[in-house]
């Protein structure tokens, strides 16, 4: 018996790989999308956001800082949502491309409402999808590796 070991990839992971590729469009638009704000608020680079004073005297200044904030809290959740819907889809691809994806529509939804300069909106614009998307996306990682721990994958 040799000593390497197989890896059998599901049916269905082309969905996973469409999921997560879903992140890639939206951190583009993203990305986009406070580049344009940076420019509408006079922002200069590297400064990451619009100082105090500046948000407080602009309005455009204050949803650059907003639609920036999007951006980088995305950023900060993306590692989460990453490594579960790997870890599911290796088990249930159809569960975390469909959570995944549910994610990816949801930071859409909030970063429009985030942009908007009201930072309530990002709540009432999908900020509950994405969550209880990334929640879902955790606690089936959490069961998926216990049972790969059980069967001594």
């Amino acid at each position: 018996m040799s000593g390497y070991s197989t890896i059998v990839v599901p049916q269905g992971i082309s969905y996973v790989a469409a999921a997560i590729f879903s992140n890639v469009c939206l951190l583009t638009w993203q990305s986009y999308k406070a580049g344009f704000a940076r420019k509408a608020a006079r922002i200069p680079y590297p400064q990451l956001y619009a100082e105090k004073a500046e948000a407080q005297a602009s309005k455009e200044a204050h949803r650059f800082n907003c639609a920036q904030r999007a951006h980088q809290n995305t950023l900060e959740q993306l590692p989460i949502v990453l490594i579960s819907t790997i870890l599911v889809g290796l088990k249930r691809p159809i569960l975390a491309a469909s959570l995944c994806g549910a994610w990816s529509f949801a930071r859409v939804l909030y970063t429009i409402g985030y942009a908007t300069g009201d930072p309530e909106r990002r709540n009432t614009s999908g900020g509950a999808l994405f969550y209880l998307a990334q929640l879902g996306l955790l606690f089936s990682a959490a069961y998926t590796t216990v049972e790969y721990l059980v069967a001594g994958l």
